[in-house]
């Protein structure tokens, strides 16, 4: 069963908006929640502990669209269960993924290193399922980026493991921070590699009667 408490007083406005829309945004992620205040939502955080175990031979992308669509449900059925009031409720998961390997968060500084590694002068893929549940159903959709990293030495990696970005974010490291240095090129979303593509997010939402503008 996920861990879910409510917690009404972690909403976040944006007070140059006057839209009132609220959402509830299942995860805890600060990188989410800057890209859903940089478009003007107003939201409460409302985190869900599932287990994200991969399926047996599953798909990265088929991952994150799963993940995504479990963290929205289970948040959804949280807030009926306790008689919240109703909002729809946005999820995403973020991977990365190289020759078909999922590449989860680090689980410690060896495993960022052996990511790192991989990924080091070459290209990978960035997928962010994004989920929103309202009580007519799950609607899910999908970012995938391209992403090329120059090549790096044994030391550039430890230098940058020693800077604790790569703790807590798939792939062992985050672009907005200073591994965008070591970023050659993106196709695709900036946002979806953060962890939430604006774009697809304010498509859902709208679709959920939530607008933007």
């Amino acid at each position: 069963m996920p861990n879910i408490t409510l917690k009404q007083d972690n909403m976040l406005k944006n007070s140059h908006h006057s839209c009132q829309t609220t959402i509830y945004l299942a995860s805890r992620s600060p990188r989410r929640a800057e890209l859903l205040q940089q478009i003007g939502l107003a939201f409460i955080v409302l985190p869900s502990d599932i287990d994200e175990t991969p399926l047996l031979n599953e798909q990265s992308d088929a991952y994150v669209l799963r993940l995504a669509a479990e963290k929205a449900q289970a948040c959804y059925d949280a807030i009926i269960a306790q008689s919240a009031v109703i909002y729809p409720v946005l999820a995403a998961d973020t991977t990365v993924s190289i020759d078909g390997k999922i590449l989860g968060k680090p689980q410690d500084d060896d495993d960022a290193f052996q990511m790192l590694s991989s990924m080091s002068g070459r290209c990978h893929e960035v997928h962010t399922g994004i989920a929103v549940a309202t009580h007519e159903g799950v609607q899910v959709a999908i970012s995938t980026t391209k992403v090329e990293m120059v090549k790096l030495s044994d030391e550039t990696i430890l230098a940058y493991i020693a800077t604790c970005e790569t703790r807590d974010k798939a792939g062992a490291y985050g672009i907005q921070g200073l591994a965008g240095a070591l970023i050659k090129r993106i196709e695709g979303s900036y946002s979806g590699v953060m962890g939430l593509p604006i774009f697809e997010t304010a498509q859902l939402l709208g679709q959920a009667g939530i607008r933007i503008f």
